[in-house]
């Protein structure tokens, strides 16, 4: 799936993170798993089209010279050779034919990000505007951030190549500057985007807000990471396969942990939502995958807890405002989403990852310690996962500054509990960022300005409703949400929930509640855990 330049508006715009290829089901054949061998009886006379396993003379298990390279290099030359037979590959493993050729080209990062500068727009005020209004709102990036820089970052460093569906290529994403290598699970997992484009049809799923479109990328790319975990393993029990060293993705830096959960979550849950459609076994429905196309999952909560139907709740924010706020706009539109379950886990947890006081723990979102299966993140929590709908507005004053913004954010739950759970969560995330109780207003609370996220926060909870209320001020709050703020005396405790700082024998050397396994030299838990997913955002997130 094209990860960067056709992406590369998204980034720019008001709430996309995300990438904005998707697409429609189609017309498919049966998919076959990896025990199966659709060519064992080969015709005499082979087609691209119409056999499955063979692609332009290349069979999926014929050997090549490239095979033999110790650095994955591979010329020009052999190039057309690898493709094809990665094609092939894929189509043994995924049951369907390429219609077309797909062009693919290897490149350095470098070149990759000269490239990806001049294919993105300049974002527009507004959309830098709202790009922060609303990071900020997740506590992800404060607003002395660019959360359009964090959000370009991201993909700059870890980017290992994309398939773009405007023009049918895959690029593929080097190390290397003087040659680079091809790492061919990477062209695999873009190649099955290629080959869903091909028979799905490309176009547009709806996907107007961050839940759809992690929700969409829960089908899309836990087939394509299905898919690459059975290459893998084909390259590692019976398949010669090229691959660039350990040590060629280069060091990756530390990234905004918000961002990376976000975007990370439909990599992590959609395989396991994959198989959950297939069924288990020899039973396997195929022809239920192929008619996921035609229904995909509706919210991440379907995603996280495959089976279960979430269709979510229409959240209409009532503007409730004074004559002093709008509703801020991006293109003549008004600029609201809705975030959905996985965005609000990676709320929860992004600060326990850089070494801080968190909702969910480190050791809590990876149940496997920090030296299992860092690709195993846990998304399913009990603070979020009575999810049933929501919608984050926006607001500016008449200078529509940072400064002088704020924001409404109504929460729909499945019960009054679990709205509850959530609502004590968002109090605990407070209490973590220094929120102070504001005299005189109810259930108001303050972060002052040298804490990052600074304003009043109001929260309020209605049976299965929780609605929160920030501005610059009480008294902005009320003016922003008629109602909100209002005097009186406080019905919930700050600090009632908050997490023990003290609980030392609970967390590592920096805090991180990570205490389990042995580090690894020169590293202590919690940086382990950072360099493990620093690792594995460059080597899974990035296809």
């Amino acid at each position: 799936m094209n990860r960067t330049r056709s992406r590369g508006v998204a980034l720019a715009v008001l709430a996309s993170v995300l990438v904005l290829a998707v697409l429609v089901a189609g017309p498919g054949l049966p998919l076959l798993s990896i025990v199966d061998d659709p060519t064992q009886d080969r015709p005499d006379d082979p087609s691209t089209e119409g056999t499955v396993g063979y692609v332009d003379g290349y069979w999926y298990d014929d050997e090549l010279s490239v095979d033999g390279s110790d650095d994955a290099t591979v010329s020009e030359d052999e190039l057309e050779a690898v493709v094809s037979r990665s094609m092939a590959r894929v189509e043994t493993i995924r049951g369907l034919t390429f219609e077309e050729d797909v062009s693919v080209d290897v490149i350095s990062r470098e070149e990759y990000r000269t490239r990806n500068d001049t294919s993105i727009e300049d974002p527009t005020a507004d959309q830098r505007l709202q790009s922060n209004l609303r990071l900020e709102a997740l506590f992800m990036a404060d607003r002395e951030t660019s959360a359009i820089d964090e959000q370009q970052s991201l993909y700059d460093g870890s980017v290992a190549g994309y398939y773009d569906p405007e023009t049918d290529e895959i690029v593929i994403v080097s190390e290397n500057p003087d040659d680079p290598a091809l790492d061919e699970l990477t062209l695999g997992h873009e190649l099955v985007h290629a080959l869903q484009d091909q028979h799905y049809d490309l176009t547009s799923y709806e996907r107007e807000t961050q839940d759809q479109a992690n929700a969409k990328n829960g089908l899309i790319e836990g087939d394509a990471v299905w898919v690459e975990n059975r290459y893998e393993t084909r390259c590692n029990e019976d398949w010669a396969c090229t691959a660039p060293s350990a040590n060629s993705q280069g060091d990756q830096p530390e990234p905004n942990w918000g961002l990376y959960l976000t975007i990370f979550q439909p990599y992590d849950d959609g395989p396991d939502y994959v198989d959950a459609v297939l069924g288990d076994g020899d039973s396997r429905d195929w022809g239920a995958l192929d008619g996921a196309y035609d229904d995909p999952p509706a919210s991440t909560s379907e995603v996280i807890r495959p089976g279960e139907d979430r269709e979510p709740r229409d959240v209409d924010v009532e503007d409730r405002s004074s004559e002093n706020w709008t509703q801020h706009e991006v293109d003549g539109t008004v600029a609201n989403d809705s975030l959905g379950e996985a965005t609000m886990v990676s709320m929860f947890a992004a600060d326990g990852l850089a070494g801080e006081e968190s909702v969910i723990e480190p050791d809590e979102l990876l149940p496997d310690g920090p030296y299992g299966t860092i690709e195993n993140i846990d998304y399913d929590h009990e603070v979020t996962d009575g999810w049933a709908g929501d919608e984050l507005v926006t607001y500016v004053g008449e200078n529509e500054s940072i400064e002088e913004s704020g924001y409404v954010w109504e929460t729909e739950w499945e019960s009054a509990t679990e709205a509850e759970q959530f609502r004590d969560g968002y109090l605990e995330l407070l209490s973590s960022h220094g929120a102070e109780d504001v005299d005189g207003h109810r259930n108001t609370f303050a972060i002052e300005d040298e804490d990052g996220y600074p304003g009043a926060y109001y929260l309020e909870q209605d049976g299965e409703r929780v609605t929160i209320v920030r501005g610059p001020s009480a008294e902005a709050v009320s003016e922003i949400d008629a109602g909100s703020a209002p005097e009186g005396e406080d019905t919930l405790e700050l600090n009632a929930s908050a997490p023990d700082s003290g609980a030392d024998d609970e967390a590592g050397p920096n805090g991180s509640g990570v205490n389990d396994g042995e580090p690894i030299s020169g590293f202590g838990p919690a940086v382990a855990v950072v360099a493990l997913l620093v690792a594995t955002l460059a080597a899974r997130l990035s296809r």
